[in-house]
C-alpha cells in the first residue's frame, strides 16, 4: 500500500511540474503564442494580433513616394490591411536589394514581430541563452528577423533584412562586422533619391 501511495505522489509531482513549466509565462513569448501570418514576395511577417499589424503598418514610414520613378507611376489604391502592408514591406525589400546591389531569388525572410521589449527580450534569451542588449536582431539559422513594435521604424527593419540579403546574396558569409557596415549604410540611405 505505501509502494502505491508512493508511486501515486510521485505522478502527482510530475505531473504538477509539467504542468507549471507548459504555464510558464516564458514559453509562452516564443511557442505558446498563436502566431498569425502575411506572405509577401520576399517575407513571411508573424504576428500575434490584429492590432500588432495596424501598429506596424503605422511604424514603418515607407512607400513608393520615397524614392525614384515609381511615385509617378504607382497607384494609391487601398487594400486590405494585410495587402497594404505586403507592399509597403516589399517595396522596402527591393530597396535594401538595390542599395546593396544585390538582387538575387531566395527563400521568404520571416519577420517575427513581438509586442515589447520583454517579450523580445525572452525570446532572445530562449534562443541564445544569455541577456539581450539588443534593440532587434536577423538569425540566419532561421532566417528571421526579431523587431519589437514598441521600438520599430523603417530604417531598423531595412538594416535587419539588409542583414538577410547580404548572408543569402554571397557564397561565403561576411564576417559580423562586414555585414554590420554594410547594413548601416542601408539604413542610412534608405530614403536617398
Amino acid at each position: 500500500m505505501n509502494q502505491h501511495l508512493a508511486s501515486s505522489s510521485r505522478v502527482i509531482i510530475v505531473t504538477a511540474i509539467a504542468l507549471f513549466f507548459s504555464l510558464s509565462p516564458k514559453r509562452a513569448y516564443a511557442e505558446g503564442l498563436e502566431w498569425n501570418k502575411v506572405e509577401t514576395r520576399f517575407t513571411a511577417i508573424h504576428y500575434q494580433a490584429p492590432e500588432d499589424l495596424e501598429t506596424f503598418y503605422s511604424r514603418i514610414d515607407y512607400g513608393p513616394n520615397h524614392w525614384g520613378i515609381k511615385r509617378l507611376f504607382s497607384s494609391s489604391a487601398p487594400g486590405n490591411l494585410q495587402d497594404v502592408v505586403a507592399r509597403k514591406v516589399d517595396l522596402l525589400f527591393e530597396r535594401v536589394q538595390s542599395i546593396l546591389g544585390m538582387r538575387k531569388k531566395m527563400d521568404r525572410v520571416h519577420v517575427r514581430l513581438h509586442q515589447d521589449k520583454d517579450q523580445l527580450h525572452q525570446v532572445f534569451l530562449e534562443i541564445y541563452r544569455q541577456e539581450c542588449r539588443l534593440r532587434a536582431w536577423y538569425r540566419y539559422k532561421n532566417n528571421t528577423v526579431y523587431l519589437n513594435l514598441q521600438d520599430l521604424n523603417e530604417g531598423m527593419l531595412a538594416h535587419e533584412l539588409a542583414h538577410a540579403v547580404i548572408d543569402h546574396y554571397l557564397l561565403v558569409r561576411p564576417p559580423r562586422a562586414t555585414a554590420e557596415i554594410l547594413a548601416r549604410y542601408v539604413d542610412s540611405h534608405l530614403k536617398d533619391d
